[in-house]
C-alpha cells in the first residue's frame, strides 16, 4: 500500500464503530512483547481535563531531564498528535511504519476470530506503546479515550491513575447517570496504586471512594493536597488550576520518578495545550480565542472565562443537542453577537438545530456561516468583532487551528464514533 492507502485503512476501522473491551488489547499486546510494561506511567481519566491533566504530568516529568511519551486523544489536525515523544508528535511517515508493522497482527487476529479484531483505537494506542518502547522513554503518560474500565489504556500498570472531573457525556457507552460514568472511570484503579482525585460531584466521589476500598487503592485527594492554594498555570482557568494541582499531586506520588519541586512549578507556568482557551492574535490584530468545552460540565468550567470579555462575538458549534444546548445558552449570556456554525461531521448539530436554541430573549445578532467562509486563510476571521471565541466541539477546534494555519485537511481526518449499537 501506499502511505496515503495505509493511513486510510488505519483510519477506515473507525468506521466499524467503537467496541469497548480490554481483552482485544490484552492479546494485541501479548503479541507484541507487552510493549505497555517497558517503562513507568500515568494513566489518567475523566469526563474533562484529562488531556491537560496529561500535558502537565508531560512537562513536569520532561522538566526533570526525563525522555516522555505523551499519548492523548482526539488529535486535532495530524493523528500524529496523539503520539509524541517529548513533546514532539510522530511525523505522517512514522504512523504508516507503526500501521504496517501493526498490520499482520491485525489480519493473523481477524483470521482466528473476527470478533477478537481490534479497532481504530486498539492500534493506534499500541502503536503509541510500541513507539514508547522502542524510543526508550523514561515515562509514559497515557490518558485514557472513553471510560476508564474497558478502555484500551487500561492495560497498563500504572505508578500513579488520575481520575480529573465526571460528567454526564458519552451515557450511551457510559451509562445515564454521573454514578455509572463514575463506576466506568473507576476502572482504572488498581491495588496498592494511588490515584489522585480532582473536582468531582458527591455521588461520582463516592462510587470512587467505594471502589478503591474494593481494590485496596489509595486515594488522595487534590483539595486535601492543596487546601492553602493551588498552583499557578499559564492556562486559563479555576479549572486548569485544579488540574494543576492533579498533575504535581500525581508527579508527588511517583516513588520512582522523583520531582524537583522548583522545576515541577515552573514547568506547569509554561506547560502547552492546544485548543484550551488558546489565544491568537489575527492578521489584523484582533484577538482569537478558541476553546473545545464541548459538553456541560466543560462549558460550566469556561463560563467565569467567558463573563469576563466584553460581548465578544462567539462562534458555536457542536455535536448533538444535548451538547449544544448548555453551550448555546452560555454562549449567549456572554455574546454580544452570535455565529452558529456545523463542525465537519456528521453528528454535529445543523446550524438550523443550534438556532432553535438560542434564548428568547438574546438580543445581540445571530448569524449562519461556514468556517471555511470565516476563516477564509491564515490567521484571518471575517467575523466581526475585536474578541472572537470559537467555542464547542473538537471537531470544530480542529477545523479552526488548521484554517489558521493554512494546513489542508485529509478526508476522514477526525474521529468517527457512531452511535453504540
Amino acid at each position: 500500500m501506499t502511505p496515503e492507502e495505509t493511513l486510510r485503512w488505519l483510519t477506515g476501522l473507525r468506521n466499524l464503530g467503537s467496541r469497548l473491551g480490554v481483552d482485544r488489547m490484552r492479546l494485541l499486546s501479548a503479541r507484541l512483547g507487552h510493549p505497555e510494561r517497558f517503562a513507568p506511567c500515568f494513566h489518567i481519566a475523566g469526563t474533562n481535563g484529562k488531556g491537560s491533566t496529561s500535558a502537565m504530568i508531560e512537562a513536569i516529568q520532561r522538566a526533570q531531564g526525563r525522555r516522555t511519551g505523551l499519548y492523548t486523544s482526539p488529535h486535532l489536525i495530524a493523528i500524529g498528535e496523539r503520539i509524541q515523544v517529548d513533546r514532539v508528535p510522530l511525523p505522517d511517515a512514522a504512523v504508516v511504519a507503526l500501521a504496517e508493522r501493526l498490520r499482520p497482527h491485525y489480519e493473523a487476529i481477524r483470521a482466528e476470530d473476527p470478533e477478537n479484531a481490534p479497532t481504530f483505537f486498539e492500534l493506534i494506542t499500541a502503536a503509541a506503546l510500541l513507539e514508547f518502547a522502542e524510543r526508550k522513554v523514561d515515562v509514559a503518560i497515557l490518558e485514557t479515550g472513553l471510560g476508564g474500565r474497558l478502555d484500551a489504556t487500561n492495560v497498563c500498570a500504572p505508578e500513579v491513575c488520575v481520575i480529573t472531573s465526571i460528567g454526564l457525556d458519552h451515557q450511551e457507552y457510559l451509562g445515564p447517570t454521573i454514578a455509572a460514568i463514575a463506576g466506568e472511570k473507576a476502572g482504572i484503579l488498581k491495588s496498592g496504586v494511588p490515584c489522585v482525585v480532582g473536582d468531582l460531584p458527591p455521588e461520582s466521589e463516592a462510587v470512587i471512594v467505594a471502589r478503591a476500598r474494593e481494590v485496596g487503592a489509595p486515594l488522595h485527594f487534590v483539595r486535601d493536597r492543596f487546601a492553602a492554594g493551588l498552583p499557578e498555570t499559564n492556562l486559563a482557568g479555576a479549572h486548569q488550576r485544579r488540574n494543576a494541582g492533579a498533575a504535581l499531586l500525581a508527579c508527588e506520588l511517583a516513588t520512582r520518578l522523583p520531582v524537583d519541586d522548583a522545576k515541577a512549578l515552573a514547568a506547569l507556568r509554561s506547560v502547552e495545550w492546544a485548543g484550551r482557551w488558546q489565544e491568537f492574535r489575527l492578521i489584523d490584530g484582533r484577538r482569537l480565542i478558541v476553546d473545545g468545552s464541548h459538553n456541560e460540565e466543560g462549558i460550566r468550567a469556561v463560563a467565569p472565562l467567558l463573563a469576563a470579555l466584553n460581548a465578544p462575538t462567539v462562534i458555536v458549534g457542536a455535536l448533538g443537542i444535548d451538547r449544544a444546548r448548555p453551550l448555546v445558552v452560555a454562549a449567549a449570556k456572554a455574546a454580544g453577537r452570535l455565529v452558529l456554525v456545523r463542525p465537519d461531521n456528521e453528528r454535529a448539530c445543523s446550524v438550523e438545530e443550534l438556532a432553535a436554541l438560542v434564548p428568547s430573549g438574546f438580543r445581540g445578532e445571530v448569524l449562519r456561516a461556514s468556517v471555511a467562509e470565516l476563516f477564509p486563510s491564515p490567521a484571518t476571521c471575517v467575523a466581526e468583532g475585536e474578541t472572537i471565541v470559537v467555542l464547542g466541539s473538537l471537531y470544530l477546534v480542529g477545523e479552526v487551528l488548521a484554517r489558521l494555519r493554512g494546513y489542508g485537511l485529509p478526508d476522514a481526518w477526525q474521529d468517527r464514533l457512531p452511535s453504540a449499537r
